[in-house]
C-alpha cells in the first residue's frame, strides 16, 4: 500500500507576472500591467496540480529561507500537498520573470536559487518517501545529477514520468527509467539533436522512443497529445476547444494529471486525454497554481 499517490520532486518559484501588449525586442522597453507575484515552479505546480484532483501528493524541493519561500509553502499546504519533504535555506527562494502577452503566451526566465541546491545527497535523506509512493515525477529546473539520483533511488514497482524542461541532452539511465517521457516539440527537438530529420511528431516519438524510454508523451497545444509506446504503438490524442486566457503552468498540470492517471491503472491514451482536459481548464484561469481544476471542475469541462 502506498501512502502517495505522487511524489513530485522538482523546482519551487516565486513567479513574478507582468502582461504586456507585446513583448520587447533587444534592447527595447515596454510598460506593462502591475507586478503580480504567484506561487510557481515546476515541481511546486505539479504538486498542487495533483493534489487539486485529489491525488495524495508529496513534494520533495528546496526552498529559501524568506517570503517566497514561506508564500510557497503556504500554498502546497492550502492545497493539501504533504511538505516534509520541502528543505528551507542555503540559497534565496528561485524566482520566474514572467511576461504574458494578450493571446495568453508567455516567455520566462528563471533564477533557479535554492532549487540549484536540490543535491543528490537531499534525494537519498528522503529514501521513505520514495518507498512510499507510487509515481514520481520529475522535471529539469534542478540539477540534472539530482535527477540522475531520483532514477536510482526509485522504488521496486514505482513509476517514474520526466518532463525534461528546461530541455537538454539526457544520460541513457535516465531515458530507460522514462515511463513516459513527456515533451512539446522545442524539448522534443532539443534532446534529438541531430537525429531530429523529421517535422511530424509521429518521427519524433519513434525516435524519442529509440532512445531508450518506456513511453512518449508529445504535447501539441491546441492540436492536442501524441502517445507512443512499443506495446500500444502511437496515438493522437484531440485537444479539448476553450478560450485561452494564459498558458502558463498548464504543461505542468497536464504532466501533473497524466501521472496521477497511470498510477491508477489508467493505459498512457487515457491518462493523456484526462490530462489534455486539466490542461484545458488551467488555460482559461489567469496564473499558474490558481488556475489548477479540482476534479469536479474537470469533469464539467
Amino acid at each position: 500500500m502506498y501512502d502517495y499517490d505522487l511524489l513530485v520532486v522538482g523546482s519551487a518559484n516565486a513567479d513574478l507576472v507582468i502582461g504586456v501588449e507585446r513583448r520587447p525586442g533587444a534592447g527595447e522597453t515596454v510598460l506593462g500591467s502591475d507586478l503580480a507575484v504567484h506561487p510557481g515552479g515546476k515541481g511546486a505546480n505539479q504538486a498542487v496540480a495533483a493534489a487539486r484532483l485529489g491525488a495524495r501528493t508529496a513534494l520533495l524541493a528546496r526552498v529559501g529561507d524568506d517570503s517566497y519561500g514561506r508564500l510557497l509553502l503556504d500554498s502546497q499546504r492550502a492545497a493539501g500537498v504533504d511538505t516534509v519533504g520541502v528543505l528551507v535555506g542555503g540559497a534565496p527562494t528561485g524566482v520566474a520573470l514572467i511576461t504574458v502577452d494578450p493571446s495568453g503566451d508567455n516567455s520566462i526566465v528563471v533564477s533557479p536559487g535554492a532549487n540549484g541546491r536540490l543535491a543528490p545527497e537531499d534525494v537519498r535523506a528522503a529514501a521513505s518517501l520514495f518507498h512510499a509512493s507510487r509515481v514520481v515525477s520529475a522535471q529539469l529546473e534542478i540539477p540534472l545529477e539530482t535527477v540522475v539520483e531520483v532514477v536510482r533511488c526509485l522504488a521496486p514497482g514505482s513509476r517514474f514520468v520526466l518532463n525534461p524542461s528546461p530541455p537538454r541532452p539526457l544520460p541513457r539511465e535516465v531515458l530507460a527509467a522514462c515511463d513516459p517521457l513527456i515533451v512539446n516539440e522545442h524539448e522534443a527537438k532539443v534532446i534529438l539533436g541531430d537525429a531530429c530529420v523529421s517535422e511530424r511528431p509521429e518521427d519524433w516519438a519513434g525516435l524519442l522512443l529509440a532512445k531508450g524510454p518506456r513511453s512518449v508523451v508529445v504535447t501539441l497545444g491546441a492540436e492536442g497529445a501524441l502517445v507512443a509506446s512499443a506495446a500500444e504503438g502511437v496515438r493522437r490524442v484531440p485537444s479539448v476547444k476553450v478560450d485561452a486566457v494564459d498558458t502558463t503552468g498548464a504543461g505542468d498540470a497536464f504532466t501533473a494529471a497524466l501521472a496521477w492517471r497511470l498510477g491508477t491503472g489508467a493505459s498512457l491514451a487515457e491518462a493523456a486525454a484526462y490530462a489534455a482536459r486539466v490542461g484545458a481548464a488551467a488555460v482559461t484561469k489567469a496564473g499558474a497554481q490558481v488556475s489548477y481544476p479540482t476534479a469536479a471542475e474537470v469533469d464539467a469541462l
